[in-house]
């Protein structure tokens, strides 16, 4: 699977679309990926972060968590911060990646000082509490693993990462 293109389906049912992009394979193991993908759309700024066209998403993917976590970097590779989506598990496949978005997300600035839990009225605004708890109690946890996670400063929290980890 290393080195090779494969296209990400990032469902929003809550939104009512399916975003599509290929991106290239650069690890992959038993249950999670990592690939890059670029920046295509036009610049695109969040008030927290801004997304131009070029930049680097090394984005990965795990089968058995409820998010994934996209490392934004310049063209010239300078760390804009991590931005997570709170998703059901992925499902990888040999050349697709299928993500489910919850809504919820976390921001979280490259010197993990600001760390912006986004999206909560749009993920309640889902009805997970009432009609799929388990799903609601998952996405909550895994915003706190996230959290917990950026804050100790671990991969890919840690801001050296090698690209091809």
């Amino acid at each position: 699977m290393d080195n090779t293109s494969i296209t990400v389906q990032l469902l929003k049912p809550g939104k009512g679309r399916t975003i599509r992009y290929t991106g290239e394979i650069l690890r992959a193991e038993v249950d999670w990926v990592l690939i890059l993908a670029h920046w295509e759309r036009p610049r695109t700024d969040l008030g927290y972060v801004v997304f131009e066209p070029g930049d680097a998403f090394y984005e990965y993917y795990y089968t058995q968590r409820w998010y994934n976590i996209f490392e934004i970097r310049t063209p010239a590779g300078a760390l804009k911060g991590w931005y997570c989506n709170i998703t059901r598990p992925a499902v990888i496949e040999a050349n697709t990646i299928t993500s489910e978005d919850l809504e919820l997300d976390l921001f979280v600035s490259p010197e993990r000082t600001m760390m912006l839990r986004l999206d909560r009225e749009e993920f309640e605004a889902r009805g997970f509490a009432t009609h799929e708890p388990t799903t609601y109690t998952a996405a909550l946890a895994a915003l706190d693993q996230l959290v917990a996670l950026a804050q100790a400063g671990i991969a890919p929290f840690d801001a050296h990462i090698d690209s091809a980890q």
